[in-house]
């Protein structure tokens, strides 16, 4: 479906800045893509702030960059953005020490 290349960033603490990484690689296939349409249909009904929406890790084929070792969790955060559209971009924490990373943000519907 789509395989995609986004800056990623690392935030150690909350009271810590984000701090960029390389780019984070990773492939959302058709089931993913329609569980992402589902989250921005649901939030447009709801008016809830964002969902968070789990991945299949066996087909993700996510490459993090050099030295940010393995996830111990990865998700979708789908959120609205001031038009109404669907956003999400990738959450977890890696394993090592409890660091959140996440990448930039996507238009839903820029997904093919």
């Amino acid at each position: 479906m789509s395989t995609l290349t986004i800056e990623g960033w690392c935030k150690t603490g909350s009271e810590q800045k984000s701090t960029p990484l390389e780019d984070i690689h990773f492939y959302l296939n058709g089931t993913d893509h329609l569980h992402l349409e589902q989250a921005e249909e649901y939030l447009q009904r709801t008016h809830e702030p964002d969902v968070m929406v789990d991945v299949d890790m066996t087909t993700l084929d996510l490459n993090l960059p050099a030295g940010c070792g393995p996830l111990s969790d990865c998700r979708m955060r789908v959120y609205l953005d001031e038009s109404q559209r669907g956003q999400f971009h990738l959450v977890g924490h890696r394993a090592s020490d409890g660091s959140l990373i996440y990448t930039n943000a996507v238009l839903i519907d820029q997904l093919i």
